[in-house]
């Protein structure tokens, strides 16, 4: 399985970036999950160990419930360093936003955390995740 993006799915915004990656990736490699699953719950425990991904879900650590994840075979990473390692799967010039990732850590998250402190004021909310045409249901984890 490649790699998997984990992402809010009450949240627009979030929404909106799954959509974006399907429109732009390279190849049909990545799979998408909405944190509230039992998908992505599954995932995280098996790959974090229950604890780790209790404590991930429910936003200790500074990383709200809803932060954008993703799972690679070289593990699990949150926040703007997610987001930006999501880049390389994309097509350019997209991809090369993940040069950005030479910007320290602090710095990148310190701005990630106002966009998702307020992403739902920003971009609305939803009461359910998108509907998967049946085209797309395979790149969804159930």
């Amino acid at each position: 399985m490649g790699p998997v993006v984990l992402f809010d799915g009450e949240c627009n915004l979030c929404n909106g970036t799954v959509q974006f990656c399907l429109d732009h990736e390279r190849d049909a490699s990545l799979r998408f999950a909405a944190l509230q699953s039992d998908a992505a719950r599954e995932l995280l425990d098996r790959v974090l160990g229950e604890e780790a991904s209790q404590r991930l879900r429910e936003g200790e650590a500074g990383i709200g419930p809803g932060s954008f994840v993703l799972v690679e075979e070289s593990g699990v990473t949150t926040a703007s360093t997610a987001a930006l390692r999501l880049a390389r799967h994309l097509r350019a010039p997209w991809r090369w936003s993940s040069c950005l990732l030479w910007v320290p850590a602090r710095l990148r998250d310190a701005v990630y955390g106002v966009v998702a402190r307020n992403r739902y004021r920003w971009f609305g909310k939803t009461e359910m995740c998108r509907v998967r045409t049946p085209d797309l249901a395979s790149r969804f984890l159930a």
